[in-house]
């Protein structure tokens, strides 16, 4: 079990899926820059990004925004988009309520049983890795582990299809969430940036030109990197004059 001052933040297993040195880069090093991608992902956050906790009724769910939720488990900490709570029924009788844990519980302030379903806003469409699906099913672990639930599916919102996409939360992808989390927690603890290695999702990632993969990549010479940039700015110096 971790410490609260040990927690580390939740939105960081999304990129440590999508790439180890990007996360050292932000986490570590403190580097960020925006691209179009980014801005894109901060203008469709900013219709559910909340800085305080606000509640809203709709019928038979009520939306969550600016929930804070943490594990002591797996050492994380964050603030989900939404989290809805969908009505299942009337409160259980004692009898009823002696299970391990349940896909409803009672929630103070309202009546019945309510089960927490997590939703992720991202920009685009679905990827071809995982990172999405970590991030959401870590949010859902940790209401599970707060609230003394369980919690089957939950769902991405993708802007670029403006529409949801369940995710259903099975042991494989539970399984990798965990191991994602001890992996950034070993990260973090090691305080060492992952060399660079070029791939074609490079081309996506906003920390490029912070990260160089041309030059730090393994088997390159960052010599013959400065000498080649060298060599073409003053080409285009003698070009322009």
């Amino acid at each position: 079990m971790f410490a609260e001052d040990q927690l580390l933040p939740l939105s960081a297993l999304q990129h440590l899926v999508f790439c180890e040195r990007q996360c050292a880069l932000i986490y570590l090093e403190q580097l960020w820059a925006d691209n179009a991608l980014t801005f894109e992902g901060s203008y469709l956050h900013g219709g559910v990004d909340e800085k305080a906790p606000r509640r809203e009724v709709r019928g038979g769910f009520v939306i969550l925004r600016g929930l804070v939720v943490r594990s002591l488990e797996l050492g994380l900490v964050g603030r989900p988009d939404v989290v809805e709570l969908h009505r299942v029924g009337p409160p259980a009788s004692s009898d009823e309520s002696r299970g391990d844990r349940s896909p409803a519980v009672g929630v103070p302030g309202l009546s019945g049983l309510w089960a927490p379903f997590p939703v992720e806003y991202k920009r685009g469409k679905p990827k071809a890795d995982s990172c999405d699906e970590v991030q959401l099913c870590a949010q859902a672990l940790c209401l599970e582990e707060m609230m003394g639930v369980q919690i089957a599916e939950g769902a991405l919102f993708y802007g670029r299809q403006q529409r949801r996409h369940p995710v259903q939360l099975g042991e494989d992808l539970r399984r990798r969430t965990r191991g994602a989390a001890v992996r950034l927690h070993e990260l973090i603890e090691a305080g060492v940036t992952p060399p660079a290695k070029k791939e074609p999702k490079c081309r996506r990632c906003s920390l490029l030109a912070l990260c160089m993969p041309e030059a730090m990549s393994r088997g390159r010479s960052a010599r013959r990197y400065l000498e080649a940039s060298l060599h073409n700015a003053l080409e285009g110096e003698e070009e322009c004059g």
